[in-house]
C-alpha cells in the first residue's frame, strides 16, 4: 500500500511519479524499499491519467453505495416477514395448548 500512497502524494505533490522519486519518498518515510516493486508501479502508472483514475474510482464507489443501501433494505425486509410468520406460529401453538 506505502507504494501506492507514495505516487498519489507525487502526484499531489506536481512531481513525476518515477523509480527516484518514489525511492527517495519511501526511503524518507522509512520503508522498505523493493526495487521490483517500486519498477513494476512505475510501470504500471506510465501512461495513466491519475486524476481521471481517482475520478472515475470515486464515482464508482458512489454508484455502488446506492446498491448496498438497497440490499440492506431487502435484507431487513425478510427479517421482518420471518419475524412476524414466527410470532404467528408461536401464537397458534399457544392457543393450541389452551383447546388441548
Amino acid at each position: 500500500m506505502e507504494y501506492i500512497y507514495t505516487a498519489m502524494l507525487l502526484h499531489s505533490a506536481g512531481q513525476k511519479v518515477n523509480e527516484e522519486n518514489v525511492k527517495k519518498v519511501l526511503h524518507s518515510a522509512g520503508a522498505k524499499v523493493d526495487e521490483a516493486k517500486i519498477k513494476a508501479l512505475v510501470s504500471a502508472l506510465e501512461g495513466v491519467n491519475i486524476d481521471e483514475a481517482i475520478a472515475k474510482a470515486a464515482v464508482a464507489q458512489v454508484a455502488a453505495a446506492p446498491a448496498a443501501g438497497e440490499a440492506k433494505k431487502e435484507e431487513k425486509k425478510e427479517e421482518k416477514k420471518e419475524d412476524t410468520a414466527k410470532k404467528e406460529e408461536e401464537a397458534a401453538a399457544g392457543l393450541g395448548a389452551l383447546f388441548g
